[in-house]
């Protein structure tokens, strides 16, 4: 039987010795569980054991958690898969923040689907930092112009950058990733100053030591902490 109590721990110690290691406060590192394809009981039983972060990637199938779960509303969602702009509205309504920007436009109707009252919606901009084909994401060079187009957004916050870097990598070629989307962030800084870019949604269950190294705040982890995804679903 999986214990999500125990993986979380696990996981939380994983973070806590690799901001130690990289002379960070591990307070600057949050673990956002992706529970994508994972049913809503699992997700009760990582909440009660103290996590409110949740990452989806499949709209409908968020909606149901979101409602079967809406007697915690402590929760915070985060969507993180590909987002099509004819689909943005429920995810303007029921979600905390998007990481998978690519496009200007998805990002102008989440701002403009955003219902009044609400927080603004933290924007990631998602990087193909590797420029691999088949992956969703900016090339790096785009970047610094898509951060222009999205810091006007009144609806919506942009908050920093995501990337998935390439899992067939070596070691020192995935950090050297993370490393170049920190310095990213960096630039996007000196022509954005919209006092909240602070975010680097990068690193996994495979290489969250890494990306913690080179300055991740969010740190993605799924079968370290519900074991290996169900897709037959999807």
């Amino acid at each position: 039987m999986i214990s999500i109590a125990e993986n979380l721990e696990k996981a939380a110690t994983r973070i806590r010795s690799a901001a130690e290691e990289a002379e960070r406060d591990p307070a600057g590192v949050q673990l956002l569980a992706v529970s994508k394809t994972k049913p809503a009981e699992l997700l009760r039983e990582a909440a009660e054991a103290g996590q409110k972060a949740f990452g989806e990637n499949y709209i409908q199938e968020a909606l149901d958690k979101i409602e079967a779960l809406s007697d915690l509303p402590d929760l915070e969602w985060h969507f993180i898969g590909p987002l099509q702009s004819n689909k943005t509205r429920p995810v303007a309504e029921h979600f905390s923040w998007v990481h998978s920007i690519d496009r200007a436009k998805v990002a102008r109707r989440l701002s403009e689907q955003r219902p009044e009252g609400m927080a603004p919606l933290n924007l990631c901009i998602q990087v193909n930092i590797d420029d691999e084909p088949t992956k969703s994401g900016v090339r790096p060079e785009e970047v610094p112009g898509l951060a222009q187009e999205l810091s006007g957004l009144e609806g919506c916050r942009l908050r920093g950058l995501m990337a998935i870097p390439d899992p067939a990598n070596p070691a020192a070629v995935q950090r050297e990733r993370f490393r170049e989307l920190a310095g990213l962030l960096a630039e996007v800084r000196r022509g954005v100053d919209n006092g909240a870019l602070d975010t680097l949604s990068m690193g996994m269950s495979g290489d969250l030591e890494a990306a913690i190294a080179e300055g991740a705040t969010i740190v993605r982890l799924g079968t370290a902490l519900f074991g290996p995804r169900d897709y037959e679903a999807q």
